[in-house]
């Protein structure tokens, strides 16, 4: 069996940058108190339970972190309104935002400042969708698919703002700004707001699936960064299976494929790649 491994496999820039920040905040302990973090820091239970072990306490909701303790601001980031508020109340905060989630958001502000309409492509309840919303000075209409997009019957009269959750997929988000841009008489802008990485992440998956049997994709099944891996594998007509540690590899049921590929989520640590890939090298 031949076994192939993604390069671009592991913590993007922004996962690596907000975990230094809240590992610099345990380590100097310049704060009294506890460190919180408003939802899970990445979307990874390995990773948010080794921190519960380092003192960490992840809070679902604002009115749940003490006046005076320090907040670290999550990758995915928080909406505008909970951010001031948090300060309002005295709370330390440690912002640890994606750099590319934080440019999505000011170039949305920016962009609807004249009320532009802004088409958000995107999961409605993740919480890196709700922070960008909360940067567009008019109304929002959000989708997650181009097939949705198609059925709004936008007014002309009105103008547009189509941008992306960072992580969406590219290919789909040229498809929804084309057939945006194809209809008459819309004032439309469109932003460029998909991170790199998540491209460059997705057009290896999609070489990897062109080349192999079998792939797998490692990373947190809350994260929809990884789970977008796994479609994308299977729309190129290969079959893929999302886990998120070595443990769950059907090691028997793999030995029939000749040639498996290994992809993982921008918030899967190397460590557990690095243990699934000794599994698979082990048939």
């Amino acid at each position: 069996m031949e076994f192939v491994r993604a390069k671009s496999a592991g913590f993007c820039m922004g996962v690596s940058l907000a975990l230094h920040k809240l590992d610099d905040i345990i380590e100097k302990k310049d704060f009294p108190g506890d460190i919180y973090i408003l939802g899970a820091i990445i979307h990874n239970p390995q990773v948010v339970e080794e921190y519960a072990g380092k003192g960490v306490i992840v809070a679902d909701h604002p009115e749940e972190i003490p006046s005076g303790s320090v907040v670290v601001i999550r990758a995915h980031g928080i909406t505008k309104q909970v951010q001031y508020s948090l300060s309002q109340r005295g709370i330390n905060i440690i912002d640890a935002t994606c750099p590319k989630v934080k440019d999505a958001c000011l170039l949305i502000e920016k962009n609807t400042e004249d009320e532009r309409v802004l088409l958000l492509f995107g999961e409605e309840f993740h919480p890196e969708v709700k922070c960008l919303l909360s940067y567009a000075a008019g109304n929002t209409i959000v989708f997650d698919s181009l097939e949705k997009c198609q059925e709004y019957d936008l007014d002309p009269s009105l103008k547009y703002c189509l941008a992306a959750q960072t992580t969406q997929d590219k290919l789909i988000f040229d498809l929804i700004s084309r057939n945006l841009s194809e209809r008459k008489n819309l004032d439309l802008v469109v932003l460029p707001t998909i991170c790199n990485a998540t491209k460059i992440r997705q057009e290896e998956a999609t070489r990897i699936a062109d080349k192999t049997d079998f792939v797998i994709v490692a990373g947190g099944y809350n994260s929809s960064n990884t789970r977008r891996l796994a479609q994308i594998v299977e729309a190129h007509g290969t079959k893929s299976l999302h886990i998120e540690t070595a443990e769950e590899l059907p090691l028997e049921d793999l030995r029939k494929f000749q040639k498996i590929g290994l992809t993982a989520g921008a918030s899967t640590p190397k460590k557990i790649v690095d243990e699934i890939q000794k599994n698979l090298e082990s048939l």
